[in-house]
Order: C-alpha cells, then structure tokens, then sequence
C-alpha cells in the first residue's frame, strides 16, 4: 500500500484564485465596475457620445484601481473606510469632572447596603 501523505500549509495568508489568476474580490470589483459604466452607458442615451465613454471608461478605471492597487497590503476600499472613519471622529476631546449626585449612592453604600431601607425622620412644625 503506497501511503504517501501531503501537507496543505494553511498559514499562508493567501487569497485562493477564482478566474484567469484573479481572486475572487478582484473578479466581483472588475465585475461591479464593468456593470456600473454599461448602466451609465446604457441609461443616459440622450447625453452627447463622449461623456457617455467618459463616465463609462471612469468606472472602468475606478474599478481597475481598486481591484489591483494595494498599497501597504491593503485594498483602496479598506482605505476609504479608514479615511471616512477618521473624518467622522472628532479632532479635539474635552475632560471635565464629573459632576456629582447627592441623590446617588457612594461606592460605599453598594452592594448589599443598598437592599437596606433607609430611615429619615423628617421634622413637622
């Protein structure tokens, strides 16, 4: 009995191949951009011929960039995340006190304390 065994490594951080040596996400970007410049291209019939290709061949072209550049090993759309992440952040924190409640209970009088009553006698004149 020929009992050869080969081991798959698994720790390779590699992207399996789907089509004509593109990965998966490669080929749904390349795909996303080529339907969005067919429906700029199909859609506005009444604008003149060259803005048509125009907006046909940007989406073409957004899409190429996105699907190809990676910069630092990450893909433009994880930039884009990244950068309107930190847009919607605010640039500046302020620290104040906070202010306390007479009305809330001390650290202290937590736990089973709290179960307890507490008993005011309250002065009528």
């Amino acid at each position: 009995m020929d009992d050869r065994r080969h081991e798959i490594p698994t720790h390779l951080n590699v992207e399996d191949k789907a089509f004509y040596g593109l990965t998966a996400r490669q080929v749904m970007v390349l795909i996303a951009g080529a339907s969005s410049g067919y429906g700029l291209w199909n859609q506005w019939p009444a604008l003149p011929m060259a803005l048509r290709i125009g907006l046909a061949v940007v989406c073409i072209v957004l899409a190429a960039a996105t699907a190809f550049v990676r910069p630092y090993g990450r893909g433009l759309e994880e930039w884009a995340f990244v950068a309107m992440h930190y847009i919607t952040l605010p640039k500046a924190s302020v620290w104040r006190p906070r202010e306390i409640d007479v009305n809330e209970p001390n650290a202290a009088e937590t736990g089973w304390l709290e179960l307890s009553p507490r008993i005011r006698w309250e002065v009528t004149a």
